[in-house]
């Protein structure tokens, strides 16, 4: 089990009756970018924050890199590498897009909650935040306010205050939704470039992207999993696209859920 780093085994999440995630056994390998897919109301995110632990599940454990971490609380989880993209989100839009990374960059410091301090004591963090700008095509923009960033760039940010956590598993939640053609393909070739020596589990809507860069991918339907696999025999099988589409005729390709 050595090549798991992340395993659900009967996690189950139940709201006043309805079951919204149900007996989900899910295994992420280690280095692999795994997708979570399905369709509107499938449990995706539900799922997502079962393993950030924004919710507790029902019933089921979570195990990451062999321990468990069901009981674990938001920080701890975050503290063990699990970074979600959102958690760390570029909120502050009056701030440079560099100043936005360096917070991500404060934590391992201790300096997270030195508000005293002269800002002056952060520039060493400055050539670390510049290098990870880099890594997502934005070092132009160092110097730029984050507000006006097009929307395209500001989530290419996100995946960089995500790195800026030194994340050993990142969990993107739908990052290419609501982009156009460019901006998609974009964070496409991103996210590929930036899993190298990572682990990524994602909920992507689109397809198209994920017949790119998925290694493995779980099917959920009514919150349970409806299917497992690569994308050739997932995007071939009858149930996924009785569920996607409505019909067992064709594939999936460019699908959109």
């Amino acid at each position: 089990m050595g090549d798991i780093i992340l395993q659900t085994q009967g996690l189950t999440k139940e709201f006043r009756g309805f079951v919204a995630v149900n007996d989900v056994a899910l295994s992420v390998k280690r280095g692999h970018i795994h997708a979570l897919i399905g369709p509107n109301g499938a449990g995706k995110t539900t799922c997502f924050n079962l393993l950030t632990k924004f919710l507790a599940p029902t019933r089921g454990k979570i195990h990451f890199n062999g321990v468990d971490i069901t009981g674990d609380r938001p920080a701890q989880i975050a503290r063990r590498g699990i970074i979600r993209s959102f958690q760390i989100s570029a909120v502050f839009p009056h701030l440079t897009v560099l100043e936005n990374v360096r917070i991500g960059l404060q934590r391992p410091t201790g300096l997270s909650f030195h508000f005293w301090r002269s800002e002056r004591c952060l520039d060493q963090l400055n050539e670390r935040a510049r290098q990870l700008l880099d890594q997502v095509d934005l070092g132009e923009f160092a110097d730029t306010i984050t507000g006006s960033l097009p929307y395209g760039r500001k989530r290419a940010l996100e995946i960089a205050t995500t790195l800026a956590m030194d994340p050993e598993l990142m969990l993107l939640d739908e990052p290419t939704q609501g982009m156009g053609h460019e901006d998609v393909d974009r964070v496409t070739q991103l996210i590929k470039r930036v899993s190298e020596g990572r682990t990524v589990l994602m909920v992507e809507h689109n397809m198209s992207v994920i017949s790119k860069i998925a290694d493995e991918i779980t099917v959920l339907a009514r919150g349970s999993v409806l299917a497992e696999g690569d994308y050739a025999s997932v995007s071939r099988n009858p149930l996924v696209m009785e569920a996607y589409m409505g019909t067992t005729q064709g594939e999936l390709e460019g699908a959109h859920a």
